[in-house]
């Protein structure tokens, strides 16, 4: 083989690797976890205090290595899913061998755990039990409408958890703009599934489009994106958003655009449209984070320099 043609499949398992334990979305969990931390979960704590914090280093290293981990395993299970679904994506991936997918799987999880231990031994237990709960998402419960819905979004929002302990940070503020992530994520993940519904099937998943139909799963979302506007209303009562306002009154004519869309959605282009935009309304909510409180970031700016 010559050197170009190394250097090519090199450059092919590189990408389907990055595709497989989905970079992007790797990337901005890191800058989620890094801006909650600073702006919603640290408190009074400077900007230097945070970023020089190692403990948090280590738990957003742990999560980063068990995410991938998670979508590695989760590609394993749906080759066949996924050869339907994403076809284009499934061909990718392909480049990588299943063995290596496992092996890299095993080795993500080990990762993961030492630097959770890193931490303390109750942070390992947690990486522990996520690690398992992910496993289990994607062998048994996302077989199961009811199950796989609920625990594959509380999978997607529990990693801010672990920064939340260790910040001890329990505010009202943040358990309502949890519910809001909540409810979001669990309207993208049915709307996802109304979207790989052919997929589902030949899988024999029993997803919620598929055991209750598309007419019923569009009324959860209705009422879903009804139920968001709740959390966005108590939101405003906070002064400490201050600029991230303008933020909840974009979500809030985007989801009540979702809900209208949805209703009319026939076609599997029209529901990956909706995937994409909660994918970007969320992506969106990450970065207005910059903005919860003016005077907050100035403060922590200003400490750096004392």
């Amino acid at each position: 083989m010559s050197s170009t043609s190394k250097a090519n499949t090199l450059l092919y398992k590189t990408f389907s690797l990055l595709s497989v334990v989905r970079g992007y979305n790797i990337l901005i969990l890191i800058a989620a976890q890094y801006l909650a931390a600073i702006f919603i979960f640290s408190g009074k704590k400077s900007l230097k205090h945070v970023l020089l914090d190692f403990h948090l280093l280590y738990l957003v290293l742990a999560t980063t290595c068990v995410i991938a981990a998670g979508y590695i395993i989760n590609n394993f299970y749906d080759v066949k899913a996924d050869r339907i679904n994403r076809p284009i994506k499934a061909g990718l991936d392909s480049f990588v061998k299943q063995e290596t997918k496992l092996s890299l799987y095993f080795v993500f999880n080990f990762v993961g755990f030492c630097f959770g231990w890193l931490v303390s031994w109750r942070a390992a237990l947690f990486f522990s039990c996520y690690i398992f709960g992910i496993w289990f998402y994607s062998h048994k419960l996302k077989k199961h409408a009811i199950m796989g819905l609920i625990s594959v979004t509380t999978l997607t929002i529990l990693p801010f958890f672990a920064i939340l302990v260790h910040f001890k940070n329990f505010s009202k503020v943040i358990f309502v703009h949890a519910c809001f992530l909540f409810l979001v994520i669990m309207v993208r993940e049915i709307i996802k599934d109304v979207e790989n519904i052919k997929g589902a099937i030949a899988n024999n998943y029993n997803t919620f489009p598929v055991k209750y139909g598309e007419k019923k799963a569009k009324q959860v979302i209705i009422f879903l994106l009804v139920l968001t506007l709740l959390p966005i209303s108590v939101l405003f009562n906070y002064p400490a958003i201050t600029y991230m306002k303008y933020y909840f009154y974009f979500a809030a004519f985007i989801l009540v655009f979702v809900g209208f869309y949805a209703y009319k959605a026939t076609e599997k282009n029209q529901y990956r449209l909706l995937h994409n935009i909660l994918k970007l309304l969320l992506l969106i909510g990450v970065f207005s984070l910059l903005f919860i409180d003016k005077t907050l970031i100035l403060d922590k700016v200003i400490h750096v320099l004392d």
